[in-house]
């Protein structure tokens, strides 16, 4: 007989990145990894290299990856028939330096994907900034295959991008495609289930674990680029009337994501469909089968879809992000 599902929460994995620093410490209020740069804290993953374990309850310990074998229409709800494993990756990136500049295969792009995978679609919400944070999102409008190669040959790439300062709470779209690169930053990633990145430059940067710099990819890089697609800057949030003091910061084939701040009782989760909360401030609780069910700052809970809807009580202000999932997917 298996064991009734719940509200789950999980463990995050961390990841070293020669550009990352310690502040995921403070926001997820955990000790980080030995004294080394940590630039991704990933939240929720299912992927067969780091699949995200359930921190408590009679199913701590189980996989994302094992749950969605034997849970899978649990979870999933009328979406189940879709998903084979859970379709989006959820990260906190320190961005204590700029990141490589890059850019994602799409969907479409089958010859450029491990076999079975997706491409790579997803947005940033800022949490944390410097006064020298940057974001590089799109490329210049005059910006040409031919301009953009030769930019990287005289070391001028950042001359080709477009780029901004951003703010806390900015929310940036980045549709596969799209060259982009980040630094001096906190940020909240939703993305598509993928970890196929194609580097176009590093700032001839030396790995200090190798000794080396870091492998760039080029030709299947210039392969990915949208040259179409032109600058890219924050979103416009929509007020979203159906959730007291919400707003739709994305709405897309891959995710739709609410940012809601309540001191009052709210509804959280789906009909049939399955809800991720992210604590981003304060701590609230919900009560599920008799049972109080806790979610805090920087945690990450997964509401399956058999769960349904349930009441949110915040302890003083809530900030979460409440993220959908597509009824089918896109690939």
């Amino acid at each position: 007989m298996k064991i009734p599902i719940y509200p789950l929460k999980f463990d995050p994995i961390y990841q070293y990145r020669l550009w990352g620093g310690r502040k995921l410490e403070n926001l997820l209020s955990k000790p980080l990894p030995a004294a080394e740069p940590i630039g991704e804290a990933w939240i929720l993953s299912d992927r067969k290299d780091h699949s995200s374990q359930v921190l408590e309850g009679n199913l701590k310990d189980s996989s994302i990856t094992n749950l969605m074998e034997e849970y899978r229409y649990e979870i999933m709800g009328k979406n189940g028939l879709d998903y084979d494993r859970f379709p989006l990756l959820l990260k906190y990136l320190d961005c204590k330096e700029v990141l490589s500049v890059q850019v994602h295969p799409s969907d479409n792009q089958k010859e450029l994907l491990p076999e079975g995978d997706t491409g790579k679609t997803e947005a940033w919400i800022v949490l944390e900034t410097i006064d020298d944070s940057i974001i590089y999102a799109g490329l210049k409008e005059d910006t040409t295959k031919e301009n953009l190669l030769e930019s990287i040959k005289d070391k001028t790439v950042s001359e080709r991008l477009h780029s901004f300062t951003p703010k806390k709470e900015d929310a940036i779209f980045i549709h596969s495609g799209t060259v982009h690169t980040l630094g001096g930053t906190v940020v909240f990633e939703v993305q598509e289930n993928s970890d196929t990145t194609f580097r176009l430059y590093d700032w001839d940067r030396v790995d200090a674990k190798t000794g080396k710099p870091r492998e760039l990819q080029v030709e299947n890089a210039m392969k990915s680029i949208d040259f179409k697609q032109g600058e890219v800057g924050p979103v416009i949030p929509l007020v979203d009337s159906a959730i007291k003091n919400a707003e739709i910061l994305f709405d897309n084939d891959h995710f739709k994501l609410w940012r809601i701040k309540n001191r009052e009782a709210f509804t959280v989760g789906f009909k049939d469909e399955p809800a991720v909360l992210v604590c981003i401030d304060g701590k609230g609780s919900l009560n599920y089968n008799d049972q109080e069910y806790h979610i805090a700052k920087g945690e990450v809970m997964l509401i399956p879809a058999i769960i349904g809807q349930l009441e949110l009580h915040p302890e003083a202000e809530i900030t979460l992000f409440q993220i959908a999932i597509p009824d089918k997917k896109f690939i």
